[in-house]
């Protein structure tokens, strides 16, 4: 590091899981950018923001539970950004701070990866600033959608926004969905024995994708698989949303698969 020495950074609460410092910080080493990228639990987000204009941090990844607070701070928004009502990406324009969401289209890539997306019937676990997210994306790609949640207002609240179906969480188990997406933090520390829903959900063939990375293989996933559907890890989203990341800041091409690969590999050795 130098004066010249770009500053990246992941803010949440908490992010001593995070494995984006490990993937950016390597993808900087391998295209020989003098930049850094480091992780913020952050408390007081108010503070935090100013912090990034006041120290001219470049760009910052945002997680839980900052996505959608965070947007009352900023200068500018994309139109994605808007219409999801959440951000996990803002860039430093000279101190002009806009938010973008690429969770989104993180999302789609790796669950185009495995299964078709338009027409099946897909439920969405959760209503936070992820799902918003990754029903954006559900619901461009003409997904029949329906959600649950434990708060039913926000739950539904969620779903006019994207033109779907709440479903309570009693009632879940009579719908037998073909793609199931679990967008809460139920199964990363310290909540790794759990799972968000009963595994009798999971009934027939299908995808169920866990947006959790870290552990590699939730109990939403280990349920999913005993039960036949195919189980697909956080890795993929995390990859691709933050590879997006990284190319909008640094107008640089993202390593896609061979981060995916670190990845994987890191979590597996533990």
């Amino acid at each position: 590091m130098d004066a010249h020495t770009e500053v990246f950074a992941v803010i949440g609460n908490p992010v001593k899981h995070s494995l984006s410092p490990f993937m950016q910080n390597l993808a900087f080493e391998k295209l020989s950018l003098n930049s850094v990228y480091s992780a913020f639990e952050v408390v007081d987000l108010e503070s935090a923001v100013k912090g990034i204009k006041g120290l001219g941090i470049k760009g910052v990844s945002v997680t839980v539970p900052h996505k959608e607070n965070i947007i009352k701070y900023l200068d500018e928004q994309s139109e994605s950004a808007k219409k999801i009502g959440a951000v996990n990406t803002v860039t430093n324009k000279n101190g002009v701070l806009e938010g973008d969401n690429t969770d989104w289209k993180g999302f789609i890539l790796s669950l185009r990866e495995h299964s078709l997306i338009k027409g099946k019937k897909t439920l969405v676990i959760g209503a936070g600033g992820a799902s918003r997210g990754v029903c954006y994306g559900l619901a461009s790609e003409n997904a029949d959608l329906f959600i649950t949640n434990r708060t039913k207002s926000k739950g539904i609240e969620l779903a006019k926004d994207f033109n779907a179906e709440f479903v309570d969480l009693e009632s879940i188990e009579k719908l037998e969905p073909e793609i199931i997406i679990n967008t809460t933090s139920v199964g990363m520390y310290p909540y790794i024995n759990k799972s968000p829903v009963d595994k009798s959900l999971f009934k027939g063939k299908g995808v169920a994708l866990d947006i959790v990375y870290n552990p590699l293989n939730t109990k939403f996933l280990r349920d999913a698989a005993m039960s036949g559907f195919k189980a697909v890890s956080g890795v993929g989203m995390f990859v691709y949303q933050g590879g997006l990341q990284f190319e909008k800041w640094t107008g640089k091409k993202f390593p896609f698969q061979i981060m995916k690969e670190k990845i994987f590999h890191k979590l597996r050795k533990g």
